[in-house]
């Protein structure tokens, strides 16, 4: 029998099986990135429902004070980030491009000796842009290679790059009330349309930068029929089976007409949070029970079939909880992935998202109280950073866990 072992989490316990130590003793450490754990700045740009564009990169104040902000990430060890490059107020079109807003962030950046993987687009595009036309996919293509020349102009690093945050999420919001163009039943279309603009993205970057790494940031979920309705089992499974179309599609793997590559498929990011697992149609299974639901999936296991599935360099590129729970989640996170490791999955890094809080979509009163640091607004209106302390303490311990086998 192999042994069991517990990590301890504050309100409960998980336990987990941990292999001989001859099974993971060949895994190469993580050396993609300069640090294995990372920070994510929030960087919406899309129109909500009201009709009001997003900036939430300067709702943070997070462009005034990336110098800062950068500097509190390394110390608490963190090296490599995710941000934003807010492609609606750099492109002024016609090839007309003014990156005022986006030097001092990448300079700030250069100073602090952190590594930024960029988002080219998180949700919005510019306003004179229409999603479902064929100048949709060059004009992203020519924004690209924009922003690939202005990083190799202004960093000797190895550049990385999101073409396109969450294709899968994006296409089921933007065809639905929560983010414009609220296209509503076009969803397949909406995804189809902006695997096209990625595989461009890819190829107008590479041509500038043949150095640059691609990251395919994407949800993985688990979705259960209820116990009583074998009559869901299918749709359940079709439900579940979406969340590979993008990656299948830039593959190759599905839908050839569309342009895929093995070439294309680089870096999988994996995006999870609390809410990633329900019973079909929307019955969320509850992270927060103890004991679990048995027919909870540990993401260890979610991520070993990610890996099985594609072979690829994966990490975890979104996760976090919200108010007392983060420090738990984050915990439970570093486990999980250390039970990855121990497994023989390379697993690169985990990233923090949103390391600043971050107010909501739609009430811009609403803070969520998701990051490593709270804001508090001071008497001139600047939002201070004031580090969570139990979430720090939590990340401490599970940076201290995940070093044991060289995750630093």
């Amino acid at each position: 029998m192999d042994p069991v072992t517990t990590f301890p989490l504050e309100q409960t316990v998980r336990t987990a099986t941990i292999l001989p130590s001859g099974i993971y003793d060949s895994l190469p450490k993580p050396e993609l990135f300069k640090s294995f754990w990372m920070g994510g700045y929030e960087c919406a740009t899309h129109i909500n429902p009201a009709g009001i564009r997003l900036d939430m990169i300067a709702g943070v104040q997070h462009d005034r004070q990336a110098v800062s902000d950068y500097e509190l990430l390394r110390s608490q060890g963190i090296r490599t980030a995710r941000d934003g490059v807010r492609w609606h107020l750099i492109d002024r079109g016609c090839g007309k491009y003014d990156f005022s807003s986006f030097l001092p962030m990448l300079q700030a950046a250069e100073r602090q000796g952190v590594q930024v993987i960029w988002d080219i687009c998180h949700y919005g595009w510019p306003d004179d842009i229409d999603l479902f036309s064929p100048a949709f996919v060059d004009r992203f293509a020519q924004f690209s290679a924009a922003v690939a020349r202005v990083i190799r102009e202004h960093s000797d690093a190895v550049p990385f790059y999101t073409p396109i945050n969450e294709m899968s999420f994006l296409a089921w919001a933007a065809s639905r009330d929560m983010i414009f163009p609220h296209a509503h039943g076009r969803d397949d279309e909406i995804k189809w349309q902006l695997v096209r603009a990625v595989i461009a993205s890819i190829e107008a970057v590479r041509s500038v930068d043949t150095r640059a790494r691609i990251i395919f940031a994407e949800p993985t979920i688990h979705v259960l029929p209820p116990p009583d309705r074998p009559d869901l089992i299918e749709a359940a499974n079709m439900q579940e089976n979406s969340q590979w179309e993008c990656w299948d599609i830039i593959a190759g793997k599905a839908r050839p007409e569309l342009g895929g590559h093995p070439r294309y498929l680089d870096v999988i990011g994996v995006n999870y949070y609390h809410s990633n697992q329900w019973v079909h149609p929307d019955d969320r299974l509850r992270w927060e029970d103890n004991p679990l639901n048995d027919r909870w999936m540990p993401f260890h296991k979610m991520l070993e079939r990610i890996h099985k599935r594609y072979d690829r360099p994966l990490f975890v590129a979104e996760t976090s909880h919200f108010g007392i729970g983060r420090p738990l989640w984050i915990r439970e996170m570093a486990w999980e992935v250390y039970q990855a490791r121990r497994h023989g999955i390379p697993v690169e890094g985990i990233c923090m998202y949103p390391i600043l809080d971050r107010y909501d979509w739609g009430d811009f009163t609403h803070w969520h109280n998701s990051g490593l640091w709270d804001l508090v607004p001071d008497e001139d209106g600047c939002l201070r950073r004031v580090l969570n302390e139990p979430y720090a303490d939590a990340l401490r311990s599970s940076q201290e866990l995940l070093a044991e086998i060289g995750c630093v």
